[in-house]
């Protein structure tokens, strides 16, 4: 994880400050409204400038859309090396969305300079500054782990100016810090090679981060896993060499007797697709399989380093699948730990395998409020949805509005999808009580279905399999859903 940002929380000065601050980058929004204080600043920078701006604007090289942005460089008047003007607004009103494609542009801009302290007068709301410091920390990340380093890590300090720097500004602020670093612990693990990044290694990581954060932890082995009688799960990882682990990661930081909220991630650090072999094109790419482990990792770091007064219980199923003589085949039966059945018909479908016991146990042990799932299920999400929106199914509108609500907040959205009782038949068997596919047809919306069948009380299941990770030249994972996770922990312990 990137330590080579700071970033700070200062507030306004007066306007005439303001162009005195000594700094390698000034960060101006254009377009923020002509009676706001941040245009009286555009303002004064035009007029100490010698009518800059106005000679721009009236060549059309002035940032006019959200996101366009500006790099000037030795602007009279200013204290500051460089100028760089944001696109804040295109005449509409403004949007989560928006803001943050304006912060992304400008922290990306930033990135390209060679600026070492940034003062960021993007202005205010908190929300806005909330989305500046998830837009700086995204673009600074990087995942420098396996190569030799060609230069040292820039150093920077940004300076976030608010004209509110009040507590709930500061609160808001210190949340997305937090979030931040959740969101790259996700990437972290989720970029780790697959010879790295073992069910092992994902158990030492947990215990890692009990030992910096107060999280109890419980990691359980092959022959305890055996002993839960969580046979579905052991079905999938029989095929490897790599022993399979049980995670538990708890929380407490509500009352005793309240009910926590579980979190349950896939965590498959390696998916062949078994016998069912998936093709050589992009396999690397399935060492991102286990993103949605990832993604509790990550909540579960936010909410501790939050200290949120509420119960969070993360429980995480991790194995390889892999083809071998041992491996399970299709048209193998086998038991879960709730005592269904289940035809295999493709092992390429093992994510609900491993997380139909998992949320079985969760449900036993914990009595949970509600329970959360997340894993990179299917590729009929990525064909529905794309790259865009991560897939949500929930049996109950309240949760599901929440959830929502969240995501918009931090620009980590979801889009709803259908969970009707009719797409069920599809997963019809004529041997076990439950078909581990149901065709091409809904495919994502079968996949939910098949997990619905394992859970009891309030549920969200979350695919993410096309946003948990990048494809291409910035091929990478994204630490989503976390931000969105996050939120709604945020919100939740708010509310109680």
């Amino acid at each position: 994880m990137s330590h080579s940002l700071k970033i700070e929380l200062q507030r306004m000065p007066s306007d005439e400050l303001l162009l005195q601050h000594q700094c390698d980058c000034l960060v101006v929004g254009v377009g923020v409204g002509a009676d706001s204080r941040w245009a009286t600043v555009l303002t004064l920078i035009d007029r100490v400038g010698g009518g800059l701006l106005t000679r721009l604007r009236d060549e059309r090289e002035l940032p006019r859309k959200v996101g366009q942005t500006l790099l000037l460089h030795a602007v009279g008047g200013l204290s500051a090396r460089r100028l760089l003007l944001v696109g804040l607004q295109d005449g509409e009103s403004s949007t989560p969305a928006k803001l943050l494609r304006a912060t992304r542009a400008a922290a990306a801009a930033i990135e390209t300079s060679r600026a070492r302290s940034i003062g960021w007068a993007l202005g205010d709301p908190s929300e806005l500054l909330a989305l500046s410091v998830l837009a700086l920390r995204d673009a600074h990340y990087r995942c420098d782990s396996y190569r030799q380093a060609e230069e040292e890590p820039l150093e920077r300090t940004v300076c976030l100016f608010s004209a509110a720097d009040d507590e709930s500004t500061q609160g808001r602020v210190m949340q997305a810090l937090a979030i931040a670093n959740g969101v790259d612990l996700a990437r972290d693990l989720g970029n780790a090679p697959a010879n790295v990044c073992t069910p092992a290694y994902l158990g030492n990581a947990a215990e890692a981060l009990a030992r910096d954060l107060a999280l109890e932890i419980e990691v359980l082995g092959h022959d305890e896993i055996k002993a839960l009688g969580m046979e579905s799960f052991l079905a999938v990882s029989r095929g490897s060499a790599e022993p399979p682990r049980l995670i538990v990661m708890n929380y407490r930081g509500g009352r005793d007797a309240s009910a926590p909220i579980a979190l349950v991630g896939k965590g498959v650090t390696f998916d062949s697709g078994g016998i069912s072999i998936k093709p050589s094109e992009a396999m690397d790419e399935m060492k991102y399989d286990m993103c949605g482990a990832a993604s509790v990792f990550g909540v579960m770091r936010t909410c501790a380093e939050l200290k949120l007064p509420i119960n969070v219980v993360g429980v995480i199923v991790a194995c390889e699948n892999m083809p071998s003589g041992a491996a399970l085949k299709p048209g193998d039966v086998i038991r879960s730990l709730s005592g269904k059945t289940i035809e295999v018909l493709n092992t390429d479908a093992e994510g609900r395998l491993i997380l139909c016991d998992a949320l079985t146990y969760v449900q036993q042990r914990f009595s949970p409020a509600m329970t959360i799932d997340i894993a990179t299920l299917t590729g009929a999400c990525v064909i529905a949805l794309g790259r865009v929106h991560s897939g949500l199914y929930a049996n109950d509108d309240v949760l599901a509005s929440s959830l929502l609500a969240a995501g918009s907040k931090v620009c980590d959205t979801a889009w709803r999808m259908p969970l009707d009782d009719d797409y069920q038949e599809q997963l019809k068997s004529s041997v076990a009580d439950v078909a581990n596919i149901g065709g091409r047809p809904a495919g994502s919306v079968t996949a939910a279905c098949f997990l619905a069948r394992f859970v009891k009380g309030k549920w969200a299941h979350f695919d993410i399999a096309g946003t948990a990770w990048k494809s291409g030249p910035h091929k990478g994972g994204t630490g989503r859903p976390v931000s969105l996770l996050s939120q709604f922990l945020i919100d939740a312990s708010e509310a109680s």
